[in-house]
């Protein structure tokens, strides 16, 4: 819905258009609006039946096979390889349903935002109705504490500010100002919520003053409600999700194209219909990594704890992977990369004193309280940070400040100045003034307009300004009388002495900066995206090292100006947006992704909620954030600090590196069986296995194995890693490439011990088993070398990852029973070996370890050489 330019209409005009009278709306009428619009309220969406919601977790071609397989091994009455893949699908089924309901939690958490009660005039009179029951033309009346009820064009104010944080990302609260009608007309039509002095929005908190509004817009047409729209666009899948579904496509479609070749070719070679079909299920069965929804679970479920040891909750399992992808952190600034707290930075004195008069002043003109039980000053940001410094430094006590004043004016956004009158110890009375720095130099002589002391006050007002400071000027001076006027009434000031001016800002947190550093040096490029003001978020910007040579600052009304396909190369040369709108921030967020990023936003307010949600992984700050931003992330930070998301990445790229572990594993084993079964059907020779020993053989090598790689710990050069390619997929070119040499391998060597054993007259029975020892042989040293995908496995601790120990062993001691003991032998078709063919069997078993080994030498010995010649080449450049 395209929304009035509210802010921009003159009072009559809003009242022409909602036909709303000044004396407020009739009951009847009231009543009549409701039934028509609606309630003042969001509307809640719709959830899908369980069963549909059920069903798309079981229609990925992978589950499809778990399922097909799952029958074809029961009605061979295997009865734990069945319970095991029936186990996996409800296992999988069940987390993806369980996500899928928590997603719906979003929007409902907006609905939090609304106030109960709202105070407005029906027949003449002030009433308290609830909130829903409010209507678009109601007159509304607000006082300090009151959360907005709905979205408000403010036709009268007394010293009304408002908190706008949740949709702007300001610390500072918005002052708001009725406006006359021409006056009114000067505001532009496209000003971002931040600069609509006129309006109050839904869902935000009045921090102090009065005011009267008439109501404009209620419900879903609020501002709030037009985010609660963008919070419930379809942000897609994962990264994780699009690679996985494409590899299980692809593992899907070779599958049925080898079983169908190899049941036709046995029909050919005269293979009984049903011992062709029993083979060829056995075949696929066994070929089939089933185990890898379980991979994906178990990594992703063992980074979830990893990471909530390091202050991160993960909320989707698939968020723990993203985050490592990430290549682009488009972050919020107040309360994510600052600590969402004014605080005073800088103290500038006419007389280069210690500051301790200007401190003062500040104190003691100051509206912020002490709580009653934990001491924490409440109220303004600005008089809050004012107070604090003022009473670290010992500059005021606590009891000066809570002793009553003689008089005092409170600030007016008009009058751009507070000022108190209050009585010493010694019995004198003093006024203490605070403000805009020009009208409180105004009130004292040696700074006035054209004076040497003006010229000092302005230049250091204009250097804090341009670093990013909120300036405020204080003043004082001794009265020998109380000033003429009514009782408690403060006259403009005049004839004070200058104190000095106190800059102040929401401060960067402690080890952001390193953390952006570390950020860069992981190849991923972190961009400040803000509703605040620009020179604020630049200040900021340079503070943290953000930045690349040649970026500008970004703004939402530059952003208007262009298309997709400007703003996706202006974006290419931006490190900070500032008066970004929540729709500004969903833009960004959408095209850098259109640009094949993988986007990370981290927020803590309501305005942040819908990138949160479009975003490839949303980091939300626990317990500074709203209830809207948790539940929109996919992270949510316990600690609110950005450092964190430095751990968090790290942690992801070890995920994602134990998902490929587990994937090269399997993979690379299903192609070794399929080599040997394919290749040895175009021989003479009988069967290399019969349809039990490959189910057996499912279980032995596939059995815990390739889930205990999930628990390796890392290689510890993660971030010292570019972020991967969006193209590339769960296996990278060169990992396909070690997975098709040792898969061949281990298959043509498997056939080779087999093909020997038949030419030396062995009983087939014999030369099937040392086949299979060959084969579990071979698995056993590949699981090994698939703990490191970079560095040599020899460098890692070997007693690193424990499960992984035991279970290869413990497959070794299974096998070494099943073919040792008469009645599992018979069972599966075994024959004894002596120790002599169990050692050739793992002599030739190792060969694969050697194999991944010297690949490995061979890349980092090019990687080393590429480094030296770009090296070189850049110091003969330099030296020139």
């Amino acid at each position: 819905m395209t929304h009035p330019a509210w802010h921009t209409a003159t009072v009559e005009e809003v009242r022409d258009r909602l036909d709303a009278p000044g004396h407020g709306l009739s009951t009847r009428e009231a009543a009549d609006r409701l039934a028509h619009d609606g309630p003042n309220a969001l509307r809640e969406t719709t959830s899908d039946p369980w069963y549909l919601v059920l069903g798309r977790q079981l229609a990925s071609p992978m589950v499809i096979f778990l399922l097909i397989a799952g029958i074809v091994t029961l009605i061979q009455r295997e009865w734990f390889e069945g319970a095991v893949i029936f186990l996996v699908v409800v296992l999988n089924s069940t987390i993806g349903y369980w996500q899928a309901r928590r997603a719906e939690q979003d929007v409902a958490a907006l609905a939090t935002l609304a106030t109960p009660v709202a105070t407005v005039v029906r027949d003449g009179v002030t009433v308290d109705i609830p909130a829903p029951d409010l209507v678009a033309g109601d007159t509304v009346r607000l006082e300090s504490g009151d959360m907005v009820p709905a979205d408000l064009r403010i036709t009268s104010t007394n010293g009304l500010r408002v908190d706008e944080s949740t949709l702007t990302g300001e610390v500072l609260p918005a002052a708001k100002k009725a406006l006359a009608d021409d006056a009114a007309d000067h505001l532009a039509a496209d000003a971002p919520v931040g600069d609509r002095v006129t309006m109050a929005y839904s869902g935000t908190l009045v921090v102090s003053g009065r005011a009267t509004g008439i109501a404009v817009a209620t419900g879903h047409d609020t501002e709030l409600g037009a985010i609660a729209s963008l919070v419930q666009e379809d942000a897609g899948k994962t990264p994780l999700q699009i690679l996985t579904d494409r590899l299980e496509r692809t593992i899907a479609v070779i599958l049925v194209v080898v079983g169908v070749a190899v049941f036709g070719v046995n029909l050919i070679l005269g293979t009984g219909l049903g011992d062709a079909f029993r083979s060829t299920v056995a075949l696929i069965v066994s070929a089939m990594p089933e185990a890898l929804p379980v991979v994906l679970s178990v990594a992703m479920g063992v980074g979830v704890s990893r990471m909530a040891g390091r202050n991160a909750v993960v909320r989707h399992l698939p968020s723990v992977e993203t985050l490592g992808s990430t290549t682009v952190i488009g972050s919020d600034k107040t309360g994510t990369l600052t600590v969402n707290r004014m605080t005073v930075e800088q103290v500038w004195t006419p007389d280069d004193g210690d500051g301790t008069a200007c401190l003062r002043d500040g104190a003691l003109t100051n509206d912020a309280e002490e709580h009653p039980e934990t001491g924490d000053l409440l109220g303004d940001a600005v008089d809050s940070a004012m107070a604090r410094i003022a009473l670290d430094r010992s500059a005021v006590t606590t009891e000066e400040r809570a002793a009553a004043p003689v008089a005092d004016m409170p600030y007016e956004p008009e009058m751009a100045y507070s000022q108190t009158l209050r009585r010493g110890g010694d019995g004198r009375l003093t006024l203490h003034v605070k403000g805009a720095p020009e009208v409180v130099a105004s009130f004292c002589p040696e700074t006035a307009e054209n004076s040497a002391g003006h010229a000092a006050m302005a230049e250091a007002n204009q250097a804090m300004a341009e670093a990013g400071l909120r300036v405020i000027a204080t003043a004082s001076g001794v009265l020998d009388e109380p000033p003429a006027g009514e009782t408690g009434v403060l006259p403009t000031p005049h004839d004070l002495r200058f104190t000095g001016l106190q800059g102040m800002m929401d401060p960067p947190r402690d080890g952001v900066r390193e953390a952006i550093r570390d950020c860069r040096s992981a190849g991923i490029h972190v961009m400040m995206i803000t509703g605040d003001h620009p020179v604020t978020a630049v200040a900021i910007g340079k503070r943290l090292g953000l930045g690349r040579p040649g970026d500008e600052p970004l703004t939402g009304r530059d952003m208007a100006g262009f298309d997709d396909a400007q703003l996706k190369e202006r974006l290419k040369h931006t490190s900070v947006a500032a008066r970004m709108s929540p729709r500004d921030k969903l833009r960004i967020v959408k095209l850098l992704k259109a640009d094949g990023e993988t986007v990370a936003v981290t927020g803590d307010g309501v305005n942040d909620a819908p990138a949160l949600k479009a975003a490839s992984i949303g980091v939300a700050m626990g317990g500074s954030g709203t209830d809207v931003a948790r539940e929109s992330a996919d992270i949510v930070l316990t600690d609110d600090n950005f450092v964190t998301i430095v751990d968090a990445v790290r942690l992801g790229r070890v995920t994602f590196s134990s998902i490929r572990k587990g994937v090269f594993f399997l993979i690379s084993n299903g192609l070794a069986l399929m080599t040997a079964v394919v290749a040895n059907t175009f021989t003479e020779l009988p069967l290399i296995f019969l349809p039990v020993m490959l189910l057996f053989m499912n279980i032995v090598t596939n059995g815990i194995q390739d889930i205990a790689l999930s628990f390796e710990k890392g290689e510890g050069d993660e971030l010292a890693q570019k972020p991967r390619r969006r193209d590339e997929g769960v296996l990278d070119t060169r990992l396909w490439l070690r997975t098709v040499i040792t898969g061949l391998w281990m298959g043509v060597g498997t056939l080779l011990v087999y093909r020997v054993a038949s030419d030396q007259g062995l009983p087939v029975e014999e030369c099937r088993t040392l086949a299979l020892i060959t084969m579990v042989m071979f698995n056993f040293f590949q699981v090994f070398s698939a703990r490191a995908l970079r560095v040599s496995v020899f460098t890692l601790n070997p007693f690193g990852n424990p499960l992984l120990l035991v279970s290869a062993l413990a497959a070794l001691l299974l096998q070494w029973v099943c073919t040792a003991w008469a009645p599992a032998a018979e069972l599966i078709g075994l024959a004894p070996l002596t120790w002599s063919q169990w050692l050739m069997c793992t002599g030739i078993g190792v060969t694969v370890l050697v194999i991944v080994e010297i690949e490995k030498l061979v890349v980092r010995f090019g990687t080393w050489r590429k480094k030296k010649r770009t090296s070189a080449s850049s110091g003969r450049v330099c030296s020139a």
